[in-house]
């Protein structure tokens, strides 16, 4: 897996894992309507998981490792599906199994990418985790303020826990892409001429991930006041954090295969 299909493959994978990862694994599920995890679902399966599956079958190529790609992609996106019609018809408890499950599948996509890289295999494991984790933090947080325009009496908590979370995410998608950013081959400049020229690569996704960081610490300070708008204020700084953290990670992953 290289070139351009190949960073999409990997960026779309990390942001559905990681989505995921926060969704099902954090305390939400006993705060929040059921219905958020069905219109979440929904979302997912349409928006990423779909996407992640189309792009990886098609981009995979010949090696030993490129079948696993393509099938995992599919389970997760069988999964994430499953759980949302579940979620449905009531179902909530066979969905929440089926919703965490599709954690493990997609956390499977991304060891199974991870060979690909032109790197050591635990470096871009390494990678592909906090890219994960970066970018599932960065849209739940902007997918959760979105939820309480719905949800007048969700408690400020989720929100709360989402903004540190997404604070930490950044430092630490910061710390690994300076230390492991620039290992790999030559990028190609058939994505972007700038991206091509030197080591810009690495530095482009620090500067992304920094800026990401300070919209991130400008939105949990806004969600100190008590008023409604403080939580409308918070998400449209999200607005701008998924574009940000999404060119950091096609910025990085650029470097991510053989040149």
């Amino acid at each position: 897996m290289t070139g351009f299909g190949g960073v999409f493959a990997v960026v779309l994978a990390e942001l559905v894992a990681g989505g995921l990862a926060v969704t099902w694994c954090s305390p939400l599920w006993n705060e929040a309507k059921r219905s958020y995890f069905t219109v979440y679902g929904g979302l997912m399966t349409v928006l990423f998981a779909l996407p992640t599956w189309f792009v990886a079958r098609s981009s995979a190529g010949d090696a030993p490792w490129a079948p696993w790609t393509t099938r995992l992609s599919l389970l997760t996106l069988a999964l994430v599906g499953g759980s949302t019609l579940l979620m449905t018809v009531r179902r909530q408890t066979a969905a929440r199994i089926a919703g965490l499950a599709s954690v493990a599948a997609s956390a499977g996509v991304l060891a199974a990418l991870a060979p690909s890289a032109d790197r050591p295999y635990p470096m871009a494991l390494v990678q592909v985790a906090t890219g994960a984790l970066f970018l599932g933090a960065v849209y739940d947080a902007l997918f959760l303020g979105h939820w309480y325009l719905t949800d007048r009496k969700l408690t400020r908590v989720p929100i709360q826990r989402y903004a540190m979370v997404v604070v930490l995410a950044c430092i630490v998608e910061m710390v690994v892409v300076a230390a492991t950013g620039s290992s790999g081959g030559a990028v190609s400049g058939s994505l972007n001429p700038l991206l091509a020229a030197g080591d810009v690569a690495p530095w482009i996704a620090i500067g992304m991930a920094g800026a990401t960081l300070l919209i991130a610490v400008m939105a949990k300070a806004a969600l100190r006041g008590d008023r409604a708008s403080a939580v409308r204020s918070a998400t449209g700084f999200y607005y701008i954090g998924v574009i940000t953290a999404i060119t950091a990670e096609i910025a990085v992953k650029t470097r991510f295969f053989p040149g």
